[in-house]
């Protein structure tokens, strides 16, 4: 049985006064959360600068087939050389996968992005390069100020096109209108 207060499998909604420009709007998938830690991976920053063809040139793979071409994201702050699969279940690598919540894997190894690039991989996928990570207790405490928000996470909206709306849909399944959130938050 699941701890309660494992945030693993969901999502976290950076609140408008987060503080740090790498997560204004971000929505995190939260991958592992533990005692010695947190890691996610943000699922709505396109790296626009950076294309699958690109990532596969420098990681010496196939050049990718035409109909291959999922978006790069900037996964978070950490480790940004590193690149994250996430992807639909029916997928599973033959190396490392790792069941995030039902209907959504991560994959770290190159054996899913060489698939991926050749056309038989999964069928939904984002290539995230970094992640974001928080050591034991730093999340949670974060989520207390008033940083985050949190909601179960869903493969339909974790793979959704439309990288900007992520953000608004996330607090949607939360029952709260964007535009009602304010930057100013208040403790009583």
């Amino acid at each position: 049985m699941r701890d309660v207060n494992d945030l693993t499998g969901k999502l976290l909604i950076a609140m408008p006064d987060i503080g740090d420009p790498r997560f204004e709007h971000a929505v995190v998938l939260v991958c592992e959360h533990g005692s010695e830690g947190t890691m996610g991976v943000i699922i709505n920053k396109p790296a626009e600068e950076v294309s699958l063809a690109e990532v596969a040139k420098q990681l010496e793979l196939s050049p990718p087939v035409p109909e291959a071409s999922p978006l790069v994201y900037f996964g978070g702050p950490v480790e940004m050389g590193r690149g994250f699969v996430l992807h639909s279940a029916e997928y599973v690598s033959g190396l490392s996968s790792h069941l995030v919540f039902e209907g959504v894997r991560l994959a770290g190894s190159l054996d899913v992005l060489e698939d991926i690039a050749q056309g038989r991989g999964p069928q939904q996928a984002i290539l995230a390069l970094g992640y974001a990570g928080w050591g034991e207790g730093q999340l949670e405490g974060e989520i207390l100020s008033n940083g985050w928000l949190t909601v179960e996470a869903d493969a339909e909206l974790v793979f959704s096109e439309g990288s900007e709306a992520k953000w608004s849909r996330a607090l949607g399944k939360l029952g709260i209108n964007p535009l009602m959130l304010s930057a100013d938050a208040g403790h009583a």
